[in-house]
């Protein structure tokens, strides 16, 4: 049995699997299902596993379209957000987009204290404030939201400030 460490790299198999050769695309998605997991959960908890496979299945149907071999894993982001969101929204969820997952973490208790910010603002704060944390800019969360830019911008500014006011007390 292969391990994902024993893999080709994804840029490797990234040609042949847009070529057709399905051995390299099922090699592909195993490589990325760590990453596109770990975005799945941050922004679904629950249904983590079912936005997941909505993502695999996104990026096995669309990586044709891809032309920049370079922009995989910005695209594969971008997919993999879009149909979090999607599958957040079908299932209701009401703690969406509620954890940030840190990558550059310097005290662990940050991450507690930004969880429990997070959790005091609204849904749609959170999810610009998560969105962001991924990288996309206000234009690829007016897409993905399915918002008018104007309202991401002021969503934005919006969480920005409740999220600074919450964490001012417990800074303090």
């Amino acid at each position: 049995m292969t391990t994902v460490s024993e893999l080709p790299s994804p840029l490797t198999l990234l040609p042949r699997a847009q070529a057709g050769d399905e051995h390299a695309m099922n090699h592909l998605l195993t490589a990325i299902t760590p990453y596109v997991a770990r975005i799945c959960r941050s922004i679904t908890h629950d249904d983590g596993a079912d936005a997941t496979q909505e993502a695999l299945l996104a990026v096995y149907r669309g990586l044709g379209s891809l032309r920049e071999p370079a922009a995989f894993y910005g695209w594969v982001r971008s997919v993999t957000v879009r149909e979090a969101i999607r599958t957040a929204r079908r299932y209701g969820a009401e703690s969406c987009c509620s954890e940030v997952d840190s990558r550059e973490e310097t005290n662990p208790l940050d991450a507690v204290h930004i969880s429990d910010v997070l959790e005091r603002l609204s849904q749609a704060h959170r999810q610009v404030l998560t969105l962001r944390a991924y990288g996309l800019s206000e234009e690829e969360m007016a897409e993905v939201l399915a918002l008018p830019l104007g309202t991401v911008r002021s969503r934005l500014f919006r969480a920005r400030r409740r999220f600074q006011e919450a964490w001012q007390p417990s800074a303090a």
